[in-house]
């Protein structure tokens, strides 16, 4: 029955991989991805897709993989000592969108399927992922249009999730050598196993879909959006803590490298152009200052009323 597992989940993932660029670059109207597919030395691979230059996204890439080998890195086993010494297998889509308007927030999301094995015993599977924002400028209607989106999709699957699986996202998208928080947060869970294989599997399914729902009417919101060149290098400047996230604590990203995994697909996740600026400080009262002090702070968004986007 894991095989089964395995498989259902590596079907699931390379369709979305599909839809999800169909839609990103329908999205974009001039660029499209390039395909680059990769084998991992110790078996499995990937198919990593990367969009540059385009009318709204500098640079995206959504990524599929399935790598397998002898022990899951420690990345994996720091919180559950038991998977040690197990081999593994693991597969799942990953994407992050960097676009050219400093109005139009980064994006990320991901959803996975672990399965760790030992002889003589059964297998452990789990699922993973979530997905975040990450506005340069906060905008209340467009936080409000991605968490309501992200916990309708929630919600259809167990009323509990959108609550325990924010939290989580808040908690982990922390930059603690910062004190400060990478974006407005979505949703983020790890070690799924609740009830049965087709529950996780089905939650996964209708949260995934609610990806491009949830973050392209923000995107055509904005695209027409005049910006300065000031605006410009602000964005730029706050990539740097999205850069230093994904270097020092992302968990994906350690898992890859832990795994030596393929490091350009692992590090297609960053930004193009990046500053970094001693001691920079927002003028008192702007809306640089805002981001910081208002937006990035951990809240409700979700209200009982309904929104107009």
């Amino acid at each position: 029955m894991s095989a089964e597992y395995l498989h259902q989940a590596k079907d699931y993932f390379l369709d979305l991989q599909n839809t999800l660029c169909e839609g990103l670059e329908k999205a974009d109207g001039k660029a499209s991805f390039i395909e680059d597919d990769w084998q991992h030395h110790e078996g499995g691979g990937g198919l990593t897709k990367v969009m540059t230059d385009g009318a709204v996204f500098e640079k995206g890439g959504v990524n599929f993989s399935h790598v397998h080998g002898e022990a899951l890195p420690a990345s994996a086993t720091a919180a559950r000592p038991e998977l040690a010494g197990r081999s593994f297998h693991a597969t799942g889509v990953s994407l992050v969108l960097h676009p050219e308007n400093p109005f139009i927030p980064t994006v990320h999301a991901n959803w996975r399927f672990f399965m760790a094995e030992k002889a003589k015993e059964n297998p452990i599977w789990w699922f993973g992922g979530g997905m975040d924002l990450t506005p340069y400028y906060g905008f209340e209607e467009d936080c409000l249009h991605w968490h309501h989106t992200i916990k309708h999709s929630c919600d259809s699957c167990d009323e509990h999730y959108y609550r325990r699986f924010k939290q989580w996202c808040d908690e982990y998208f922390y930059l603690k050598h910062r004190d400060e928080h990478r974006g407005i947060g979505g949703i983020f869970f790890d070690d799924l196993n609740d009830k049965n294989f087709d529950h996780c599997l089905n939650f996964i399914k209708t949260n995934s879909k609610a990806f491009l729902p949830s973050y392209l009417p923000i995107v055509e919101k904005r695209r027409q959006q005049t910006y300065t060149q000031a605006q410009k290098a602000f964005q730029c400047y706050r990539r740097g803590r999205y850069v230093e996230f994904n270097l020092v604590y992302d968990r994906g990203t350690l898992f890859g490298l832990q795994s030596n995994g393929r490091t350009e697909s692992i590090l297609m996740s960053l930004p193009p152009i990046v500053h970094w600026h001693y001691n920079l400080k927002p003028t008192p009262g702007s809306e640089e200052e805002k981001l910081t002090n208002y937006f990035l702070q951990p809240k409700d968004w979700v209200t009982d009323e309904d929104i107009v986007f």
